[in-house]
């Protein structure tokens, strides 16, 4: 495919200083960031319909910035309100030599109930279960306050600066189509987020530009789709019943998400995640969707963001090897593939001992680096420290742990949850040592193919599946390549 340079839709973005306050205001028809190579303009563009927030402003830190290169290789940064001044350049990744040491920033512009318990909690209504309900269900002001003030807490600064000081060179950022500022001008379906309540876009801007002034790598991750790629909350809706696959309009759409989010801000990321997770294995249907998705998504992105972004798909639960020789070159390059390594959704896995745990693991440090070997370069995506499903609605808001038999009425008793999930000072050495055994087993997994990516940052009151805590707790080394346990997989 020739290679077509990005180019850049600049309408830029009126910025309100207010004294009394000193608050940026982005205003409703002030427009997103749109990021290229390139400086060309468009300016019939339609210009996106939701509002920004309102961002604190403490004399250091500003509204979201415009990053390009232009067609001399030079570059320059257009801040709302102000001429072009420099800007941090990061150094391009070498996928092809260099290991991927990342985290999740889960929970902040998609909302998960176990992440952040609190933000469901202050709902005060039971039946708000994901971010669907939660529009649909609550008082639209009370809502985009509550999420706002989520929004600009949840991450900071101040956790890329500590993610950078960790070892770790990459961030993936997921992100609901709800939140892509898509319009008419951009696709041909509908583009009403309802009952989603949209407004974390600048939220996304102002997080990229501070991965880039703090030298970390970003995959975007388009983690929600229209109808629920999986009916997990996750995707923005918890249903038995999604519906991406099986509408053709909700396929389309996507594909306009995504090309929106590669023309737009396709010069501050690294990594563009095409849809997380989709339920490949709900049959054929829905893993012809997948397929053709995948294909249709990669060309809408090499159509407005050239040559050079990376692509990221999934497994579809299917499995790599079901991927083998798909978006292969010629047909496709720089194309990586999403693994998810999760042991703990299913009675027969939560039986394993911890030595079958790490012996499971191991194995995929076999299957993985032969399929990237053959086929395209592979990531472990998502995966954490937990070896049970204790934590607090990680199944779904009101719903308990299959660990401790609160699931289902169905399924078997395996231990109590107790000293299992909540504060790590809970937790007994023994545990400890185990969640730093099972961390290295699942590190020797992604330094086996390109690299791994831990779900996730933070969490409310799961410590086992925090980064932050991990470190802070001990059994997760300050730099990602120490080892207490060498040759774990030997």
């Amino acid at each position: 495919m020739r290679f077509k340079p990005y180019r850049l839709y600049a309408t830029l973005t009126l910025v309100t200083y207010l004294a009394l306050s000193q608050w940026i205001v982005l205003e409703a028809h002030a427009d997103q960031c749109r990021l290229a190579l390139n400086r060309d303009t468009n300016p019939d563009l339609e210009p996106p319909t939701n509002s920004g927030p309102t961002f604190p402003t403490n004399g250091t830190e500003s509204s979201p910035t415009q990053t390009r290169t232009d067609s001399t290789g030079g570059s320059g940064t257009s801040s709302p309100g102000s001429a072009a001044t420099p800007t941090t350049t990061i150094a391009a990744f070498d996928y092809a030599n260099d290991k991927i040491r990342g985290v999740n920033l889960g929970g902040w512009l998609v909302l998960e109930p176990w992440i952040t318990p609190s933000v469901f909690e202050r709902t005060g209504n039971r039946d708000i279960i994901d971010e669907y309900t939660l529009g649909q269900l609550m008082d639209r002001q009370d809502a985009d306050a509550l999420l706002k003030q989520h929004w600009e807490t949840w991450i900071t600064e101040d956790d890329f600066i500590a993610i950078k000081a960790a070892g770790l060179n990459h961030v993936r950022i997921p992100v609901g189509y709800w939140s892509v500022p898509v319009t008419s001008g951009d696709t041909r379906y509908s583009t009403s987020p309802d009952p989603y309540i949209p407004g974390a876009w600048p939220y996304l801007l102002r997080g990229l530009n501070w991965a880039r002034k703090h030298g970390v790598h970003v995959i975007i991750d388009l983690h929600g789709a229209p109808g629920s790629q999986n009916g997990y909350d996750n995707s923005g809706q918890r249903t038995g019943s999604p519906r991406w696959a099986l509408d053709q309009d909700n396929v389309g759409r996507t594909v306009d998400v995504v090309k929106f989010i590669a023309q737009n801000v396709g010069g501050l990321i690294d990594v563009l995640e095409l849809l997380n997770e989709p339920a490949g294995f709900r049959g054929d249907a829905w893993e012809s969707a997948v397929r053709g998705f995948w294909e249709d998504g990669y060309d809408a992105v090499r159509e407005v963001a050239g040559e050079e972004m990376r692509v990221m798909i999934g497994d579809a639960f299917l499995g790599v090897n079901h991927w083998t020789n798909f978006l292969v070159p010629p047909r496709g390059h720089d194309v990586l593939m999403d693994f998810h390594e999760y042991q703990i959704f299913g009675d027969d896995q939560l039986d394993r001992s911890v030595d079958e745990h790490v012996e499971f693991a191991c194995g995929y440090t076999q299957t993985l680096p032969n399929f990237a070997a053959g086929n395209i370069w592979t990531v472990v995506g998502e995966w954490s420290n937990a070896i049970t499903d204790c934590a607090r609605w990680l199944n779904g808001r009101n719903v308990g742990a299959r660990w401790d038999n609160t699931y289902s009425d169905t399924g078997r008793y395996h231990g109590s949850c107790d000293g299992y999930t909540g504060s790590f000072g809970n937790f007994s050495d023994s545990y400890r040592q185990t969640l730093r055994r099972y961390f290295e087993v699942q590190i020797e997994i992604g330094e086996r193919v390109q690299g791994w990516v831990f779900w996730t940052w933070k969490a409310e009151e799961a410590d086992e599946w925090s980064y932050q805590r991990g470190l802070e707790g001990g059994w997760i080394p300050r730099d990602p390549t120490d080892r207490m346990y060498p040759n774990i997989c030997s």
